[in-house]
């Protein structure tokens, strides 16, 4: 059987991941494209990505239409790097959190509560993630990427506590990873009686209690 190949919208959000990642900014120097994801976010946070156009977003970046579809060809492709935008803000202010925290323990409780924060006060992926499967652009119905991509994020920050000898050799950092993005994504999309997710305490609580373990040897 032949492999299909990846169409080029696969191949752009992989390179833009792994720069953001990197902690580097892909959109840099192309003013272009800032304007238009720029002018994208603020007419989906407006008026919601179903009833956003491509011309419309070409009016309130006072570009052309034709300049558009040469930096995305298509809708979903826009809306697909406007969200990886925001979640490399995210991985910015992770970065800047976790800094604070002296031992590998706080650095994954603060990086717990910085996720769940970021995530949860920013308008765009809270929409997204509340709509559900059946919208257009939503988080949770595009076959797994979005939390592929913040579980690689995870695991590339455990790996370099792994390469510093903060986290035994032993510890499988990609599952832990994987179980850390999917103990915060449950909390995101579906509320809970018991746990408050804007209790930062007590959201600390529940990070040293069952997610600190999982990178003890």
């Amino acid at each position: 059987m032949t492999r299909q190949a990846p169409n080029s919208s696969a191949l752009e959000s992989n390179t833009y991941l792994e720069n953001a990642i990197r902690g580097e900014d892909p959109d840099k120097g192309d003013r272009s494209r800032v304007r238009l994801l720029d002018a994208a976010h603020e007419q989906f946070c407006k008026v919601g990505i179903q009833r956003t156009s491509m011309e419309e977003v070409a009016r309130r970046a006072n570009l052309s239409r034709i300049t558009v579809y040469r930096k995305f060809a298509t809708k979903d492709s826009l809306v697909e790097q406007v969200v990886l935008r925001e979640f490399r803000k995210y991985f910015d202010q992770f970065r800047a959190d976790i800094e604070l925290a002296e031992t590998v323990d706080d650095r994954i409780v603060l990086g717990f509560v910085s996720s769940l924060r970021a995530i949860s006060n920013n308008a765009l992926i809270s929409a997204l993630i509340e709509a559900g499967p059946h919208l257009h652009g939503s988080i949770v119905g595009d076959n797994g990427r979005t939390l592929a991509m913040v579980q690689q994020f995870v695991a590339s920050q455990l790996r370099r506590e792994q390469r510093a000898g903060t986290i035994a050799d032993g510890v499988d950092v990609d599952l832990v990873a994987e179980m850390f993005v999917r103990v915060a994504a449950s909390f995101l999309m579906t509320p809970s009686d018991t746990v408050n997710l804007h209790d930062d305490a007590q959201m600390e609580a529940i990070a040293r209690q069952f997610l600190v373990p999982m990178i003890k040897a």
